[in-house]
């Protein structure tokens, strides 16, 4: 699933799952069903504001380095780490996440990782699509959460593609009434589009919109 394959996908609302590609218009936290809706973002027309670029600024003390994806166990340690300091379900390793078992990779899968000094602090995983990057995963040492890593992720991960000419960022979904997931509004609401599944088309976000789209399907 890679090139051209992926961006067709991406922009259908179907996204990676291990191995696989997967849409869904719920999902369960709790034992209670919430409306999910996928975004993307225009990368053309992203621009940042105060909050993006004092971020920026402040973790220019670490180093960033692009690379193809490779499972490593300083990868998986630092995982590890992670999943051990949140309060939410997340799958057991990278390896989990991204292969499931198997012994190659259908896709075209890179990191962002960031270092402090020879410390890796923080990873994102994104796949590599001819017209788009899709987010997969983001993670990081627990002792440096003041610096907003995931955050800080997302925007790497933004800056990438745009200088690689690229057209979308693919972040996953926003889930209605379930603010953990809006974190995926910060780099550039302005930019964000969110799927109508009924059309098959994008629209500008906005949480108007979310509600429209939720009383016209359910």
């Amino acid at each position: 699933m890679r090139g051209n394959k992926l961006d067709l996908c991406l922009s259908m609302g179907y996204f990676r799952m291990q191995q696989d590609i997967f849409t869904c218009q719920f999902v369960s936290f709790n034992n209670t069903l919430y409306a999910a809706y996928w975004l993307r973002l225009t990368l053309k027309t992203v621009s940042y504001g105060t909050k993006q670029m004092r971020l920026l600024r402040s973790n220019q003390r670490f180093s960033v380095t692009v690379k193809p994806f490779v499972l490593t166990r300083e990868l998986e340690e630092l995982y590890a780490l992670y999943r051990n300091s949140i309060n939410f379900d997340a799958p057991e390793s990278v390896e989990s996440c991204l292969l499931g078992g198997s012994p190659t990779n259908g896709f075209d899968t890179y990191t962002v990782q960031v270092r402090d000094g020879d410390t890796l602090i923080a990873v994102g995983v994104f796949d590599n699509g001819h017209e788009s990057i899709a987010g997969i995963m983001n993670f990081y040492h627990p002792d440096y959460r003041k610096f907003s890593l995931g955050k800080y992720l997302m925007l790497l991960k933004i800056n990438y593609a745009s200088q690689q000419g690229k057209t979308y960022y693919y972040p996953g979904y926003l889930v209605r009434h379930y603010p953990k997931f809006d974190y995926k509004l910060f780099p550039c609401e302005a930019a964000t589009e969110v799927y109508n599944d009924s059309s098959g088309r994008w629209l500008p976000f906005s949480w108007q919109t979310i509600e429209e789209l939720f009383a016209d399907n359910f």
